[in-house]
């Protein structure tokens, strides 16, 4: 399903929260808990989704074996200490 807007991470998760509050409340019938939840898994997609772009873009500093300063990214650290994106959630 291809939106006009993309739609941020704030904004998906708030609606995710949405859903979820009246899921858990019990205040849709069970056609509209099914498409609740569908919508939900898309919002839950996206937001993964921001969350891998915005690991991608951060970066940090940190002292190479010799005492130089390295300029390391998310994914390279991730990735020597053998965790998975799926670890993270």
């Amino acid at each position: 399903m291809a939106e006009k807007k993309q739609t941020s991470f704030e904004e998906a998760l708030k609606e995710l929260e949405e859903i979820a509050e009246k899921l858990e409340k019990g205040l849709l019938s069970l056609e509209d808990s099914i498409k609740a939840y569908e919508r939900g898994m898309e919002l839950k997609k996206i937001c993964q989704e921001r969350l891998v772009d915005a690991e991608a873009k951060i970066e940090f500093l940190a002292k190479g074996t010799s005492g130089e300063i390295v300029k390391s990214s998310v994914k390279k650290k991730k990735e020597e200490s053998g965790k998975s994106e799926d670890d993270l959630f």
